[in-house]
């Protein structure tokens, strides 16, 4: 089978489109999704729009305009988007190519870096723990260095959620705050939504989320599994990726990165709904949300792929701050950041939620341009 790769409703039966399409949501699943967050991580929970407005009601809790925060070197605009939202100073730590994370060398080179500069006033306040691609970070040794420099964690459970870190907890259970988000191609896919939950006593008031989501955002959700199934069928013959492409244009279909932050609106009724019926079905998560490869000639991978009707060119992450378009504006250190600036250019990754047979000929395209590792 082959597939214009669009996240997981992209591989819907189609009891499972009517299923979504024609759900109904009521205040009442607003509120048993957010009794089931509470209980499971332990907090109050708060549900946003999508991750990175839960991201962002999260920072804004813990730290005060002007702090600094670590991020991944190798992340999505949607994190840096939520740290500028929140008034803080982005610090980029570079990864291990072997995780896709800092981890603790090149998170105490960050903070080194940060703090060593003359003249700097940057206060370095907290780290938003990623879990890149669904590989979780050594916490035990983060926690360390955060209790070492007084910093925060906060945990970025988009990739991630049901996931253990190597210690044994619960991906979401360790920081001040864990946010979730429930866009396409997340842990939890309900096309969007997210939520936030708060452990620590807030530093900063928080108002939640009043506002009806739009209708605009309520059908494209909706009908996203609809057109996904077309653009899968389409992909046999070459047409998914010129099909998709009509419908951003005409604004049917809303790119992931595209989805306006906004900590004024609550999830739609039925995302909710919809997250929480994935939520229940998650428990010990073995393998990660993608599988990742790093390849000689990516644009040559690239090519053969579509060859055969695997259609990666929205791929994460084709630069260590993506998607591409809003690159500039991130300013990002490549200099400071060499692994990730490099794995970036090399990177083809899978989603593990397709069927094994779904993925057999891609997987044999990408091994025979493997870069060695």
């Amino acid at each position: 089978m082959k597939h214009y790769y669009l996240g997981l409703a992209a591989g819907y039966s189609a009891k499972q489109i009517l299923k979504h399409t024609f759900a109904i949501g009521c205040e009442r699943d607003r509120g048993a999704l957010q009794r089931y967050l509470t209980q499971r991580y332990k907090g109050e929970t708060i549900l946003a729009k999508n991750g990175r407005s839960a991201l962002t009601l999260a920072l804004k809790a813990y730290f005060e305009p002007g702090d600094g925060v670590i991020l991944n070197g190798f992340t999505c605009y949607a994190v840096y988007e939520a740290v500028k939202e929140a008034q803080l100073v982005p610090i980029w730590a570079d990864i291990n190519k072997d995780s896709l994370n800092f981890d603790k060398d090149t998170l105490e080179q960050a903070i080194s870096a940060a703090t060593s500069v003359a003249g700097s006033t940057t206060n370095i306040k907290g780290i938003v723990v990623q879990n890149s691609l669904g590989n979780p970070v050594d916490i035990a040794k983060i926690e360390k260095i955060a209790k070492k420099h007084n910093l925060m964690i906060v945990e970025d459970m988009a990739h991630c959620v049901g996931a253990k870190y190597p210690d044994g907890r619960e991906v979401g259970t360790v920081g001040v705050a864990a946010a979730l988000s429930f866009g396409k191609d997340k842990a939890i896919d309900a096309i969007s939504g997210g939520a936030v939950v708060l452990r620590d006593p807030l530093k900063s008031p928080i108002k939640a989320p009043n506002k009806l989501p739009k209708i605009s955002d309520t059908l494209r959700a909706r009908f996203y599994p609809i057109f996904g199934a077309v653009a899968r069928g389409l992909s046999y013959i070459h047409l998914g990726g010129i099909w998709m492409r009509a419908l951003v244009k005409i604004h049917w279909v809303e790119k992931s990165a595209d989805n306006k932050l906004d900590i004024t609106r609550k999830i739609a009724k039925f995302e909710a709904k919809m997250a929480l019926g994935q939520l229940k079905n998650i428990s010990d998560i073995k393998s990660p949300l993608r599988k990742y490869y790093l390849v000689r000639d990516r644009g040559k991978v690239l090519g053969e792929l579509r060859k055969n009707g695997y259609y990666f060119d929205g791929l994460w992450y084709e630069k260590p701050v993506s998607p591409i378009r809003y690159y500039k504006k991130v300013h990002f250190p490549e200099d400071r950041c060499p692994v990730a600036t490099k794995v970036a250019q090399e990177i083809v990754n899978l989603p593990t939620y397709y069927a094994e047979q779904s993925l057999a000929e891609a997987k044999k395209i990408i091994g025979k341009n493997k870069e060695e590792q």
